[in-house]
């Protein structure tokens, strides 16, 4: 198997954790929510970037890299690192997840790479399987899946890029699709930023252009590396994914990784 690193985006800004939201918090949810250092909120004691390094673990990744900001409290020892063998890169500026994953390239250098968001946490069976692809791919998420057994609602789940497919092959990523899109593409399965690549994503996110935010966007990097002749599989994934994006998940976050526990 060819050497693959796990590459966890954290570089955002948690905007939309720093909003106020009617929840009961303890007094360290709520400073790492206000700060909106969404990988550090305490889910049952730990930093919820423990969970996900956990998962990554468990899925056999051995070698860790983590995108941040240069400001980030991810660059101070200890902490959720402490006993974690991570290599750090920093995103000079929030320019966008292209921009974000070029970051990492000093880290995996010519090898391959999964990407995935720091505040999801996804099943090690799910990383594990993108771990284990022959190629490049693409995790693609039911809807309902994602409603029944994550804390994703259903209008949350709407604004999720849609995956449209041929052959089993990634044909396009629709962002923000509108209603009627929605409509259209019914039954179609949804991006959650879970994607394995080969080293060449690293030129595709240089040479794209800046979208209509002025950002260098991930899914425009890909839809360049298909036009240059990539082929992403998609991998149909029918499990949850926790989302810890804004304050009113943290409560029930923490009560649905208890109940994984159980299981």
């Amino acid at each position: 198997m060819r050497r693959c690193v796990a590459v966890v985006l954290a570089a955002g800004r948690g905007t939309r954790m720093r909003a106020a939201a009617d929840v009961a918090l303890t007094p360290a949810q709520a400073a790492a929510a206000d700060a909106g250092h969404k990988f550090l909120v305490p889910i049952h004691g730990r930093p919820f970037l423990d969970h996900v390094l956990d998962e990554l673990e468990a899925a056999g990744f051995d070698e860790l890299c983590l995108v941040v900001a240069p400001d980030s409290p991810l660059l101070q020892h200890g902490g959720p690192l402490a006993t974690r063998r991570v290599r750090l890169a920093v995103q000079p500026e929030p320019r966008g997840g292209a921009d974000a994953l070029l970051a990492a390239e000093p880290v995996v250098g010519d090898g391959d790479l999964v990407v995935i968001n720091a505040d999801n946490l996804y099943p090690a069976s799910v990383l594990r399987g993108m771990r284990e692809l022959d190629g490049p791919g693409l995790a693609g998420f039911d809807r309902e899946a994602l409603v029944r057994e994550s804390n994703i609602p259903p209008d949350r789940v709407a604004a999720f890029a849609l995956v449209r497919e041929e052959g089993g092959l990634l044909a396009e990523i629709v962002e923000k699709p509108s209603p009627e899109t929605l409509a259209a593409m019914a039954g179609s399965r949804v991006s959650m930023t879970c994607w394995r690549f080969d080293a060449s994503i690293f030129d595709a996110c240089r040479d794209v252009a800046p979208s209509g935010r002025g950002e260098l966007e991930l899914p425009d990097a890909v839809a360049l590396a298909i036009n240059r002749g990539a082929r992403f599989r998609v991998v149909p994934v029918g499990a949850g994914v926790l989302d810890l994006s804004r304050r009113e998940d943290i409560p029930v976050v923490e009560r649905l990784v208890a109940a994984r526990a159980r299981r």
